[in-house]
């Protein structure tokens, strides 16, 4: 019997007393007090058809509140019954799989806050089976048993979703505003659009749509999510952990044999053909593009996420992936080796890997706009991420702080917006399935919503909302100009949101010349005293119709906007002009046991100091609760109206594509 990760062998434990079952830390998500557990979890839906595995783990925690020292079973059942249906099988016979092997191996875990101040955490053994590739046809609910330990279970019970097969849309494109609220929406509203005597003149794209809804963001097993698993659930219909793409975490050391879950982009390109766009102003590797292809319950392991977009995954049969038609985004880093400090899997030069699988490789916004629209392509733009809107088209000389994506050293000083590249995508996506009429799918991310939310730069993530609202309209015009509006169904959304609002302006000019923090605060004007917005104001007091970004980004009146949780730091409510902002930094200099974040003193600007309520630990803004808006236009819009879990939106993208397979295919 071979043990993996054996942290603590030799070390002597000390038996932890805790009350109750730990929120802040846990056994293993969805777990519960159960030490059988069962992935996918009690109350799993799935798409009929839709590929999936099952990992089974019994755990003998060897001390700690739920100590059960000893060995852990390895004589475990599991039995699938549909309800209704007949007696409940074994999987093995259910699925028409052999048994899978069984596996050991150990992890550790921290039952509370005050185990880890002690350093006292608890060891777990684990006995585990992995069932891979199986699916579920008959629509209805299934109780899958974990049976261990001479007659304890963990039930789930599995919902297969009762949905048509036909396909009712040829296209689909889906538009994430990372970290986007309607808080947010509403504030680059107030910015960009002129209002005459509280009535706006204008319209933002996204209120065009004739269809709302909203999605509540809730990860599997904590109720505040991250880009990973909110992708996760919106790619796969399946909830899953804090940093997991496309997987179900379980407690392995291997980050890459997690139980996985097959994904629209990866059904809807097996089942047809369908040609598949990925656009972001992240890193390409980041967690939102990455989910479509990604199955691995660490999101920053990114030279092996660039690989699964030419690749697919490696080894394993689901999928017989062609690859994305259309791959845009930064991340220049993850592309080119170490010869030039780059970083990627087995130290390969991915742009010469994408061109030996006839990609054409575009560098900069020039080669962009003369790309061959016939050929697949892939577009690396900058190193990290990609310039934000502000810069790009008000404070321009920010750009020398970017890097050119060939590793050359240079700045990167001619990059498209997001607009350009979704442009392009969709030119390329309707040129190559003309050839086949499979149809396209295409998610296009305005990434830095939520990078500047974390930063609290209010102001590049404003622009980033209305870059993306400029670009919704771009894309709806070429739709309707190319004729294809009517076989497309459009989707604005967000992965999650931040705890933000305006609650008033700041009159900046009065807030610099006072000298003490609490006269400066007098500078904030609430309810009467926030007065109207001068963003939409130009010298001579006019406004330029159908150009929907702000005419100074500097007025003297700005927002007194904020989010609810976040790092010490200085507030004077203006735009930085330098670049995107730091709002708190490390000031000891033993770098690897810092004492905490404290206000960047480079930041103060003659604002005032603020103290953060995030452990001193952060140095950003994190993600909040709250629900977040679904825009909806075009066939199937009135499948995402209403208020519903975030794993509908891939329910209804699937139903509208037509995924769903009642019926299982003959073997070979």
């Amino acid at each position: 019997m071979v043990h993996q990760n054996r942290l603590l062998a030799g070390a002597t434990l000390t038996l932890l007393v805790a009350s109750g079952y730990a929120q802040t830390f846990t056994r293993l998500g969805t777990c519960g007090d159960r030490l059988g557990c069962c992935f996918p979890p009690d109350q799993a839906d799935f798409l009929a058809g839709q590929f999936f595995d099952i990992r089974l783990e019994v755990h003998a925690p060897q001390n700690g509140s739920q100590a059960r020292p000893g060995e852990p079973d390895e004589n475990f059942t599991f039995t699938i019954e549909k309800v209704g249906g007949e007696p409940a099988r074994a999987a093995t016979d259910y699925f028409g799989v052999e048994e899978p092997k069984l596996e050991r191996w150990n992890f550790t875990w921290y039952e509370d806050l005050f185990a880890q101040d002690a350093k006292t955490p608890s060891l777990v053994e684990v006995a585990a089976k992995a069932y891979r590739k199986v699916a579920l046809y008959e629509p209805g609910e299934y109780v899958a048993t974990l049976k261990y330990y001479n007659g304890e279970e963990t039930k789930s019970t599995w919902t297969v979703r009762d949905i048509d097969e036909a396909r009712k849309t040829k296209n689909i494109i889906l538009f994430i505003g990372d970290g986007m609220t309607t808080n947010m929406i509403t504030a680059a509203r107030l910015i960009a659009h002129k209002s005459v005597n509280g009535k706006y003149q204008s319209k933002m794209a996204m209120d065009k749509f004739p269809m709302l809804g909203h999605q509540m963001t809730h990860s599997i097993d904590s109720f505040i999510t991250d880009s990973a698993n909110s992708a996760t659930a919106l790619y796969t219909g399946h909830k899953s952990t804090v940093n997991a793409l496309s997987v179900y975490a379980d407690s392995s050391k291997d980050p890459f044999d997690d139980p996985k879950v097959e994904t629209i982009v990866e059904l809807f390109n097996r089942l047809y053909g369908g040609h598949i766009g990925i656009v972001s102003t992240a890193f390409i590797a980041d967690a939102t593009p990455a989910a479509l292809t990604a199955h691995t319950r660490d999101r920053d392991l990114y030279p092996q996420i660039v690989d699964t977009f030419l690749n697919g995954i490696t080894n394993y049969t689901w999928v017989n992936w062609t690859g994305p038609d259309v791959l845009f985004g930064g991340g220049g880093e993850q592309f080119y080796n170490s010869s030039k400090g780059g970083k990627t899997y087995e130290d390969k030069d991915y742009y010469e890997e994408f061109r030996k699988h006839d990609y054409q490789v575009v560098l900069n916004n020039e080669e962009l706009a003369s790309a061959k629209n016939e050929k697949r392509t892939l577009g690396i733009f900058t190193t990290s991420n990609m310039a934000k809107w502000l810069d790009r088209n008000v404070y321009q000389d920010n750009l020398n702080l970017t890097k050119d994506p060939s590793g050359d050293g240079k700045a990167a000083t001619d990059q498209p917006g997001l607009k350009e590249m979704t442009l392009k995508a969709l030119d390329i996506l309707t040129a190559r399935s003309a050839e086949d009429g499979a149809g396209w799918f295409m998610m296009s991310e305005a990434a830095s919503i939520d990078k500047m939310m974390h930063v609290l730069d209010y102001d590049r993530a404003l622009g980033e909302l209305l870059e993306l609202d400029d670009t919704i309209k771009a894309v709806v015009d070429r739709l309707n100009a190319t004729d294809q509006l009517k076989e497309t169904l459009v989707l604005v959304t967000a992965d999650h949101g931040h705890g933000f609002d305006v609650m008033g302006s700041v009159d900046t000019k009065y807030l610099q010349e006072q000298k003490d923090d609490r006269r400066k605060r007098a500078a904030v004007g609430t309810y009467q005293k926030s007065g109207l917005s001068q963003y939409t104001l130009t010298g001579n007091l006019t406004y330029t119709e159908g150009v929907h970004f702000p005419s100074n980004w500097d007025p003297r009146y700005t927002l007194f906007q904020g989010v609810s949780a976040d790092p010490d730091r200085h507030e004077n409510y203006q735009v930085r002009k330098d670049g995107p902002r730091s709002p708190a930094v490390n000031l000891t200099k033993n770098t690897k046991t810092p004492e905490g974040y404290y206000a960047n003193p480079k930041d103060e600007r003659g604002g005032f100091l603020v103290n953060g309520t995030l452990p001193v630990e952060d140095s950003q803004g994190v993600h909040s609760l709250t629900d977040v808006p679904v825009f909806a236009m075009g066939p199937c819009q009135e499948l995402f109206g209403g208020v519903y879990s975030s794993i509908d939106v891939f329910f209804g993208m699937a139903e509208c594509l037509g995924l769903s397979r009642k019926t299982k295919p003959p073997k070979g």
